[in-house]
């Protein structure tokens, strides 16, 4: 895997992907563009709610919309590591199950996400979840 990131002057940089994929970065002055923490977040919520979905549509889990929320909490000093992170899964459907969203959310932590994988090692990931009746 490759990655590059190129400078556009001030703070401000382009992140690119070998998949031709392209984010803005900077330091938080620019609207539009990530800060390289708040991308590691995204990054860790778009992992786990990849392999959550896919889990539970192969288990036949009729999904209408599903949402990751990420909160983490920063050191107060430099380099303002995260010191916990909380995951919470938003399900909405027709009559999910909790044991399958359970074990999807497991599936995601301990065998699948490798940002997480990663991150866990880190620091404490707290993973709740909440199951919405679709009203359709």
């Amino acid at each position: 895997m490759r990655a590059n990131v190129a400078w556009e002057g001030q703070l401000t940089f382009l992140g690119s992907a070998e998949s031709g994929s392209s984010v803005p970065l900077d330091a938080g002055t620019s609207a539009g563009s990530f800060r390289p923490l708040e991308l590691m977040l995204v990054s860790l919520a778009g992992c786990t709610a990849m392999d959550v979905v896919s889990i539970l549509q192969k288990k036949g889990q009729q999904v209408t919309a599903f949402e990751v929320k990420a909160k983490a909490k920063q050191a107060e000093e430099h380099p303002h590591v995260f010191t916990e992170i909380r995951l919470e899964y938003l399900i909405t459907g027709h009559g999910i199950k909790a044991e399958a969203v359970e074990r999807a959310i497991e599936l995601s932590r301990s065998r699948y996400c490798p940002a997480q994988a990663m991150l866990g090692k880190a620091v404490a990931i707290e993973l709740t979840y909440r199951i919405l009746e679709s009203a359709s």
